[in-house]
């Protein structure tokens, strides 16, 4: 069987299709292409730029499975795909614990001022310095706060993990988990937390933090009703999927100091984010790199192939 790997995969994937005996395509297929070439393969590896939609499906009858490296779903026609007998894949576990660790990255650089700092010391730090020591005195420890977290499937659990480890006190929003139980700390530790979820307006209200971890809903969790709900001072960070949060809303909160700061991920009109939140000196800012580790690519290749071959050979 031919696999065409169209967004890439890391070398222990391929490895790993190979040596079961599949053949593995890397070359780039163009979108447009897709129609009148996919057809010569029986499966299609992606990321989140080829888009795998009805019409492609139709056009490519010998598609007998679908792989997406990654967590959302959102460019695959995944229930249609489904109803013709097409297997789609995807490796939700994989990134799990680097989407975790970059929203707390976010949320220490806020509360220090790295953000900032890391904007003006390299071009006024030499005559700044003291003004600059002045106005980043005032950080705030995490030990102690309290984190709220919309979503506790998987990443939502390793964000807590995160926030446990530093010893803040936990709150997660989740209509589908009532309560998890989490190892904290090395494994050989033996440490384990169990959280019994919250309803949002009662996290609304008492959190520090608040981090998303859901997928594209289709609208947003968080909007002028749940801003206005929040702890004034609070900082907030989206490292789920852009759209979650009502970006004109976000910035009327930072204006009228209900949120502090704010950290991001992603945004609505990837690949331009709008301007206004790019310049916004309240803003900490990364591009959509949540899953972006050495550590969670390869996991995510691995994962991704023993799926396939799953797939394909069941």
């Amino acid at each position: 069987m031919k696999i065409l790997v169209n967004d890439g995969i890391e070398p222990i994937g391929k490895t790993l299709l190979e040596a079961a005996g599949f053949e593995v395509e890397m070359n780039k297929i163009e979108q447009a292409d897709l129609p009148t070439r996919l057809n010569e393969y029986d499966a299609i590896c992606v990321r989140s730029a080829t888009k795998v939609r009805k019409e492609l499906i139709d056009a490519c009858p010998n598609l007998k499975a679908i792989g997406r490296g990654g967590v959302g779903l959102d460019n695959i026609d995944v229930e249609y795909a489904q109803s013709k007998g097409i297997a789609v894949i995807n490796t939700p576990a994989a990134s799990s614990r680097s989407v975790g660790e970059l929203a707390m990255a976010h949320m220490l650089s806020l509360s220090r001022f790295l953000y900032q700092s890391n904007r003006q010391m390299p071009s006024e730090g030499d005559t700044r310095f003291n003004d600059f020591k002045k106005a980043y005195a005032k950080g705030a420890e995490l030990e102690g706060k309290t984190l709220g977290i919309i979503g506790l499937g998987r990443i939502g659990q390793e964000a807590a993990r995160c926030g446990l480890g530093l010893g803040m006190h936990v709150l997660a929003v989740d209509p589908y988990v009532s309560e998890v139980t989490l190892a904290v700390g090395h494994a050989s530790l033996g440490f384990k937390a169990t959280l019994k979820t919250v309803t949002m307006d009662s996290m609304l209200a008492d959190a520090d933090y608040i981090s998303l971890h859901i997928p594209s809903v289709g609208k947003a969790i968080l909007g002028k009703e749940e801003f206005a709900k929040m702890k004034n001072g609070v900082i907030v960070v989206n490292c789920s999927r852009g759209g979650t949060i009502d970006e004109d809303a976000l910035l009327e909160a930072l204006a009228s100091g209900k949120v502090a700061a704010a950290g991001l991920d992603v945004f609505e009109n990837e690949p331009t984010p709008r301007k206004d939140l790019l310049t916004h000196p309240r803003i900490s800012l990364t591009p959509h790199i949540g899953a972006s580790t050495e550590e969670a690519q390869n996991k995510i290749g691995e994962e991704l192939a023993h799926k396939m071959i799953a797939a394909l050979t069941s």
